[in-house]
């Protein structure tokens, strides 16, 4: 083992504490490390865990797939990036792309960039390459889907709708309505392509996992100083939460991980699985040549 290595039930602990919410700062306190010492297992693991679900997360047999996007910023919100000082890249919004599978709540594919045609392009080939077999797909009523899904999905593919979410003014008068969505007061389904069930045109459970998402990572929770600094620190954070969720967190409902629903894996993960890939891509450590005495 490397000497600057950590034991394992310490990288356990940290990468825990990461997927359960807990801020960097905290980590490092709680744990006794430094900041940069739970950044760098944050990198090691965010890099590990997007290769892993690059690579097996494929040929998932599923019957509906549910498609959102969710809404963060990196280093200061978009209104602020033209007067902050030093901006790096990726600052301003983020947007995550996530696509779930609503039999199994596996989480298929996700993409981080704007809100724009190109990512959703990108983000709707990389649905269609992982599923295997004809699905029925909807998403909420944002246009970019419309030639991305056409773009990625030939009609033999896919059974397509779209969920339009009718929205009203926030309830109250007060202060407290900036910090209130606005009020739901019904919806409408289109249908797009292929003949979707009505009775499964739905974006309940990408939802739900995207409310999870957002109170299990301490950088999407709002109106705090707990975002995002560095984007590759924000993708980092996102791939381990992944991992973590489909295949190391039991779904209550279904009493097994997405991964074990879905048919990817036949036995429960725990952190030292997240661990093991890590040290899976670790170069070897170099071999020391022989010691010679300085003489005189």
């Amino acid at each position: 083992m490397s000497m600057n290595r950590l034991p394992l039930a310490e990288r356990v602990q940290i990468l825990s504490m990461l997927c359960e919410g807990s801020s960097m700062r905290s980590i490092s306190r709680v744990c006794g490390v430094s900041i940069n010492t739970v950044s760098k297992l944050l990198s090691d693991a965010g890099e590990a865990c997007a290769a892993y679900h690059w690579e097996h997360v494929r040929g998932v047999k599923a019957r509906r797939v549910q498609c959102d996007e969710i809404w963060s910023f990196c280093y200061s919100k978009e209104k602020n990036v033209a007067d902050a000082k030093a901006a790096p890249y990726g600052a301003g919004n983020v947007w995550t792309w996530t696509a779930l599978v609503a039999d199994s709540k596996l989480i298929v594919s996700y993409m981080v960039g704007g809100r724009e045609a190109e990512t959703a392009n990108f983000f709707m080939d990389d649905v269609r390459q992982r599923l295997d077999g004809r699905v029925q797909l909807t998403t909420d009523g944002h246009k970019a889907y419309l030639d991305a899904v056409r773009g990625a999905f030939s009609e033999n593919d896919v059974d397509y709708a779209m969920l339009v979410k009718l929205y009203g003014e926030a309830a109250g008068s007060g202060p407290e309505r900036r910090y209130s969505p606005g009020e739901c007061c019904g919806t409408r389904q289109v249908e797009i392509a292929g003949k979707p069930d009505p009775k499964h045109v739905s974006t309940s459970f990408v939802e739900r996992q995207n409310l999870t998402m957002r109170m299990s990572m301490r950088r999407f929770t709002r109106l705090t100083n707990a975002f995002s600094k560095k984007l590759d620190a924000h993708v980092d954070a996102l791939s381990l939460y992944f991992v973590f969720y489909n295949f190391v967190c039991t779904h209550k409902s279904l009493r097994m991980t997405p991964a074990m629903a879905a048919g990817l894996t036949e036995r429960l993960w725990s952190m030292e699985d997240v661990v093991s890939l890590i040290d899976a891509r670790a170069p070897a450590p170099a071999k020391r040549g022989p010691y010679k005495k300085r003489g005189g």
